[in-house]
């Protein structure tokens, strides 16, 4: 009997210093004394070359209007790989908006930016809602006469876009001061993007003749059925960009790219975000 109850004290006193080291270790995770086993975390998110900055950082006076960040756009959702509200583009091109931005603001205008850089799973999220012929929620303002299905062929979207290399802009003029612009209300009244722009969805920009992002033909710089102020608004822009080596697509009034590109063959895919370009 002597030897048993030897043997129970010592089972006892053993299980006993197990519970409390299983809890002296529950204690410590808690307390952050002893480590977990570390999470399973996602491959860290790229980060843009030094050559890339954050527009406000060279001109703080160009209006952002970045329609991506928001549900007004063509896609109706804010956009795959835009983080903030934020310009970001190779220095080279920040500093010729700077440029341009003095010109005008010399004239009684400023510039506003509509998109910059543009990262490629923003592309391919572009790609992805072009493939989707059911969603056709925002059709009536951004494209009301192109069959959704003819979208890629009439080329409105593609695969890449030159915004992924880091030196394409699209933006317009503002007459100074510049009233504010209402935001978006999903789900209101759309209108068509190339109607008066009395009815169109307010945009404090002067009048070009349609809304941004219309895919309509009428968005050609050089349309014919562009006349008067609308057409020497659009001949404004061109102008004081092409000064500063900017070249503007023929088929979109509110899209240049500054040449030579410091990445023109480059397709970059960082997110739109301040600590992409943090500390350049």
């Amino acid at each position: 009997m002597t030897g048993l109850a030897s043997l129970l004290r010592t089972l006892s006193v053993t299980a006993s210093a197990g519970l409390l080291a299983l809890t002296g270790v529950l204690a410590g995770v808690l307390a952050g004394s002893v480590a977990a086993a570390p999470p399973v975390s996602a491959a860290p998110e790229p980060g843009a070359p030094r050559e890339f900055v954050a527009l406000d950082s060279v001109d703080r006076t160009i209006l952002q209007e970045m329609r991506y960040t928001t549900p007004h756009n063509f896609t109706g959702v804010p956009v795959d790989g835009y983080r903030q509200p934020l310009c970001v583009l190779t220095r080279p091109a920040a500093e010729a908006l700077h440029r341009a931005q003095v010109r005008l603001l010399a004239q009684g205008y400023t510039l506003k930016v509509y998109d910059c850089y543009r990262p490629q799973r923003a592309v391919d999220h572009f790609v992805r809602w072009a493939e989707d012929l059911e969603d056709e929620r925002m059709k009536k303002e951004f494209y009301p006469l192109v069959d959704k299905s003819r979208l890629f062929a009439d080329g409105y979207i593609a695969e890449k876009s030159g915004h992924s290399r880091g030196s394409t802009v699209d933006l317009t003029i503002v007459r100074l001061p510049a009233p504010p612009t209402r935001a978006y209300r999903p789900g209101e009244r759309l209108v068509e993007c190339y109607a008066p722009k009395e009815e169109r969805f307010p945009d404090n920009s002067v009048d070009m003749g349609t809304g941004y992002d219309c895919f309509d033909t009428r968005s050609h710089t050089d349309d014919p059925r562009i006349t008067g102020a609308q057409r020497a608004n659009r001949q404004l822009l061109k102008g004081v960009l092409a000064e500063q080596g900017f070249v503007n697509l023929p088929e979109e009034w509110w899209h240049f790219t500054l040449k030579p590109e410091p990445f023109p063959d480059t397709f970059f895919d960082f997110p739109v975000a301040r600590r992409s370009v943090a500390g350049h």
